[in-house]
This record gives structure tokens, sequence and C-alpha cells, in this order.
């Protein structure tokens, strides 16, 4: 349950014994962010002003496994939680009593992930009399440029065009001036990180394989390969991504790659983390020119999308967000367009704060007995 103006403390929005009183001088939210496997909590100021971020990874859990297990997210993210939202906290000098309002992710992602930052977020919000902010995690993306483009003085034209491209979500929305959202486009099978990290599982990169791909592009002929996109029926602004995953399975099948793979697989196992010098000795120029055309693909595709969905909806500005936002190509190839930093790319808690300001402001407040989403859409 969401409470809006007529925030009643009998509907659960904080606890009656610890009333909360919203002043103008109280411009702090802390965030916590756990829809995956990086737990996350920060502290943002007058939406714009990052006074701590702090994330604690779990990618040395989950490579073992070539992928991300729930479970084991679960079990991480509860030990990592006290820990992570007490050094945010204590790098921005913050405590409970100075802040306008708790944020937390509510979805969309792993469920139960994301019941380890809820269920804290709300004993926090419960025990301080704090409302609580509930934020849509794909929102957080977007909200992530919004936060750096007003901060760096040219603040992003609405209405715009967000895509957010990431492991688990590739989606095109109109973002109008009040924030409000519009879904125009959305993968129909991989999203295109996920489209990333398979293909360099299939080639023997390991998990997460995208920044594997990213490294190695450069280093091949991105015209070497000519892959094609199916057209879309029904609505043209969608994506699909496994016809290309599928394109890269039958290219391997073709020349017999298992030699190479294993040795790449037995690399991987020597060496956890391997430099791109130790790659490239294992990965034959060939190889290296599927790569730079897999990837120069789908960045293709993404911003010819993007690009697309800007004219049909009249969109001043281009935002481009998520953890996919990372790649170097397609920084470099949509360096006109409005991208966040590599560090609010991938999962982290500011952006979830960033959202929160406007809902702050709306007084948007969240009931404490608010789930776990795990298919929430935005639009």
């Amino acid at each position: 349950m969401k409470c809006g103006a007529g925030w009643n403390p009998a509907a659960g929005c904080h606890p009656p014994s610890a009333p909360f009183h919203l002043t103008t001088s109280m411009r702090r939210i802390l965030a916590i962010e756990s829809s995956c496997d990086e737990t996350a909590a920060a502290v943002v100021e007058d939406s714009d002003t990052i006074l701590s971020s702090v994330v604690a990874s779990q990618m040395t859990t989950h490579s073992k496994y070539g992928g991300v297990v729930p479970e084991l997210a679960s079990r991480e993210h509860l030990r990592a939680i006290v820990p992570v939202v007490r050094e945010a906290l204590g790098r921005a000098g913050t405590s409970l009593q100075d802040l306008a309002a708790i944020a937390v992710t509510e979805g969309p992602g792993l469920v139960g992930s994301l019941l380890v930052g809820l269920t804290y977020a709300k004993s926090l919000s419960f025990a301080s009399g704090a409302p609580l902010i509930a934020v849509n995690h794909i929102e957080g993306h977007i909200h992530a440029v919004i936060l750096e483009s007003r901060r760096d003085g040219h603040p992003v034209e609405l209405p715009a065009l967000a895509l957010v491209a990431s492991g688990g979500h590739t989606h095109l929305f109109e973002v109008g001036e009040d924030y409000r959202y519009r879904l125009l486009g959305k993968t129909r099978d991989d999203a295109a990180g996920e489209a990333f990290d398979k293909v360099a599982k299939l080639l023997g990169f390991g998990y997460p394989g995208g920044p594997v791909i990213d490294r190695l592009a450069p280093h091949g002929n991105p015209d070497a390969v000519r892959f094609t996109f199916a057209k879309m029926k029904g609505n043209p602004l969608d994506f699909s991504f496994s016809g290309l995953k599928t394109a890269v399975l039958r290219w391997v099948e073709a020349r017999n790659l298992n030699t190479e793979i294993a040795a790449r697989r037995a690399l991987l196992a020597e060496v956890p983390n391997p430099s791109t010098d130790q790659w490239l000795a294992v990965t034959p120029k060939t190889t290296l020119d599927l790569l730079a055309s897999f990837q120069h693909a789908v960045i293709h595709e993404l911003l010819t999308r993007a690009a697309s969905s800007a004219e049909a909806c009249g969109a001043r500005a281009i935002i481009v967000s998520g953890g996919v936002a990372c790649n170097s190509g397609l920084r470099h190839a949509a360096r006109s367009q409005d991208v966040p930093s590599p560090g609010l790319s991938t999962d982290n808690a500011a952006m979830i704060a960033a959202a929160a300001f406007p809902k702050l402001a709306s007084r948007e407040f969240a009931s404490l007995d608010i789930p776990a989403q795990a298919n929430l859409t935005l639009a």
C-alpha cells in the first residue's frame, strides 16, 4: 500500500510512537538497493549531491556457477546489509534522525534479494519514524542520469527517451516532464546484457562475460561477421537478441572451436580474473573479429531503436542507462547522449535515492506492509 499526501500513521507509514515531521531543512535520503546480486546503500542530499555510495558485490560468489544463484544471493545480502548501510551513514556523517526519508527498491528483481533490502528498510523506517519510499529499480537507472546531469549543470531536457539496458532489462521509455513513463519498446526474449553474458559463456570467457567482450572487441574487426536482426512483427520498437545469440552458436559450431574454448576455460580455472593480454593469448584473430562484430551489432540495434523511439515521441533528449551503459563501445557510440558514469550505470543505491526525491516532494510514501514485487513494471 502506498500513502500519499494524507499520510496516515494508522496505515503503517510510520510507528505511532515515533511521529515524523518533514521540514525543509531535512533533505537527505538513505537508499537501499538489493534487487539482484549487489548490496548497496547511499545517502543523497538535495537530489543531486551524493554524500556516500557503498556497494558490496557478490561477483566472486556467483562467477563459479556461471550466473547468479538466487538462494546464494539472498544469503549474501543478509550478511552484507547491516555493515553496508552502517558504512553509508558513516561516510555521509549522517544519523537516522537526519533523514528526510528512507528509500528502497521494491522491484523488479529476485524476490529473495528484494526482501532483504525491503525488510531492513522497513525496520529502519519503523525505528526512526522516517517515512518509507518505495522505488522501481528501472526508474532508478533513469534517475542516475538525471542526477548526474543536474549536478553537472546540464539538466536532461524533458520529455526524454530512456533506453535502459542491463543483464535483466532492455526497455525504451518516454519520460514525461512529471516523471511519468510510457513504455515504447522492450525485449521479447534475452536482455542485451544477458546476450553478452551468454555469448561470452559459450566461447569460454566465463561469467560475467560482458566486460570481457568489451575489453577484447577493440582487437577485432567489427565488420568481419555480418549479423542480421529479424524485423519485429507488431511493435517495431521491440528488441530480440535470441537470434543473434543463435547465430553466434552456429558460427562456433561451423568452425569447431572446441580446442580454443577449452584453452580459455583452463585459463579461467587457473587465473580467476585474467588480464586482457592473457585472454588475447588464447583467442585467435577470427574469434576477436566475432566478438567485435557481435558487440557492434548489439550497440547498433540498441541505438537505432532508441533514435527511432525518440523521433516517434518527440523526445528532446536520449538517456542511455543500465549496466550495459558501462560498455565502452556503447559509451563511445552514444557520446552525444546522456549517459551516466560507470559507477552509476551498474546497480547502486544513489540512483534509488535520486528517484525517491520527486516522491518525497509529492509525499508519495509507502506503508510498512508493501511486498517485494519481482515482476514490477514501470509503465
